[in-house]
C-alpha cells in the first residue's frame, strides 16, 4: 500500500470517530499511530473521558475482533489466557481460549488486577502467543492491546511495573474537552436519541496489515537515527532521572515517528515527527528521582525539556 493511501485511510477513520469523540483528533491520531506501528497503547486518564469508547469504535472502524476485560483484584491469569477443561464426552482435556484470543483487546483499568494477572498479558503482548500447561497457542494477527488506567482512586490498585510499562509503545491521555466540544457532545447525543453508537467498517484487517507493512518503506536518515539515540541517551544522563528510557524506547520513537510521517502523507521522517511522538513514547519508560515529588516534576516535563536541549538535525532528508 502507498503512503498516500495510508494517510487517506487514517483521515477517514479520524473523521468518523471525531464525529463522536469530539475535539480529540490529535489523541485519535496518536492512538492510530500506535496501532499502525503494531504496538500496544496505554490510555491513562480520569473516568468518563471516552477511553473505553475510543477502543470500541476503533475496533469497529478497523474491522477487528474486539474483547474487553474488566481488571479486578480477583481476576485470575486463566481468565485472560484461557485454560484446559476436561471434556467428559471426549474423555480428554480441551483448551478453552480466553478473551486474549482476539485482534483488539481492551484491558480496562489494568492497574486494578494483581501483578500475577497483569503478567499474564506480558507474553501475549511481546510474543503474540499464550502458553498454558506447557503448550503454546499463537494469537491471530493483528493482535493489539489498548489498556486503560485511572490516575486517581489508587487505593487497592497495583501500579504496573517498569517491565510491563515498557511493553506499551506509547502512553496517552485523552483530557477534558473544551467547552464548545463538550457542548457539541451534548448536541450530538440529543440528536442521536440513544446512548448506542457505532461506526462503519472503514479499513479491513487485511488493509490494516498492509498499512502496518507500508511503514517499513518510510525513510529515516542517519542524522535522525542519531537524534533519536541522543534523546534516549539524554534521559539516562539527566540528573533528574533515576532510570532512563531503554533501547526499546528508542525503537518506539522510531516506529511512531514513521507512523506520524505516514499519517501526514510523507515517505520520510522529519525532526518534527520525532518531537511529536517523543513524550508519548519515552515518558512512561522513565523513573524520576524520589525527591522530585516536592516540585511535582513529571517525566513528560523532563522529556519536553530534553527536546529543547538536544539539537535536532536539519529537516531535509538525506
Amino acid at each position: 500500500m502507498k503512503i498516500a493511501a495510508v494517510a487517506e485511510r487514517v483521515r477517514e477513520v479520524v473523521l468518523a470517530l471525531g464525529r463522536i469523540v469530539v475535539g480529540k483528533d490529535e489523541v485519535l491520531e496518536r492512538i492510530l499511530a500506535g496501532l499502525l506501528a503494531n504496538g500496544h497503547v496505554l490510555i491513562e486518564d480520569y473516568p468518563g473521558l471516552a477511553k473505553t469508547l475510543i477502543a470500541r469504535l476503533l475496533a469497529q472502524a478497523l474491522d477487528l475482533g474486539f474483547r474487553r476485560i474488566q481488571f479486578t483484584p480477583d481476576l485470575l491469569p486463566s481468565d485472560i489466557t484461557g485454560s484446559f477443561l476436561y471434556d467428559q464426552r471426549e474423555g480428554r482435556f480441551e483448551f478453552r481460549p480466553g478473551p486474549v484470543f482476539t485482534n483488539l483487546l481492551l484491558a480496562d483499568e489494568i492497574n486494578r488486577a494483581t501483578p500475577k494477572t497483569q503478567a499474564a498479558l506480558l507474553e501475549a503482548m511481546q510474543e503474540s502467543q499464550v502458553t498454558v500447561e506447557g503448550q503454546s497457542f499463537p494469537l491471530a494477527q493483528p493482535f493489539l492491546v489498548i489498556a486503560t488506567q485511572n490516575p486517581i482512586e489508587l487505593e487497592g490498585t497495583y501500579p504496573l511495573p517498569e517491565a510491563q510499562l515498557d511493553r506499551f509503545l506509547l502512553r496517552v491521555a485523552v483530557g477534558y474537552p473544551q467547552a464548545d466540544a463538550e457542548r457539541a457532545i451534548l448536541r450530538i447525543r440529543r440528536e442521536r436519541r440513544t446512548d448506542e453508537v457505532a461506526v462503519p467498517v472503514l479499513v479491513t484487517r487485511a488493509e490494516l496489515l498492509a498499512m502496518q507493512q507500508a511503514l517499513e518503506d518510510v525513510f529515516v536518515s542517519d542524522a535522525l537515527e542519531q537524534y533519536i539515540v541522543a534523546l534516549a541517551q539524554a534521559t539516562r544522563s539527566d540528573s533528574r532521572v533515576a532510570l532512563g528510557a531503554s533501547p526499546r524506547g528508542s525503537l518506539a520513537v522510531l516506529k511512531l515517528a514513521r507512523a506520524e510521517a505516514a499519517i501526514r502523507g510523507r515517505e520520510f521522517v522529519l525532526p518534527d515527527d520525532v518531537k511529536a511522538v517523543a513524550v508519548v513514547a519515552l515518558a512512561h519508560r522513565m523513573v524520576l528521582r524520589p525527591e522530585l515529588w516536592v516540585s511535582r516534576t513529571t517525566p513528560a516535563q523532563v522529556v519536553e525539556s530534553l527536546l529543547l536541549q538536544v539539537p535536532a538535525p536539519a529537516a531535509e532528508p538525506s
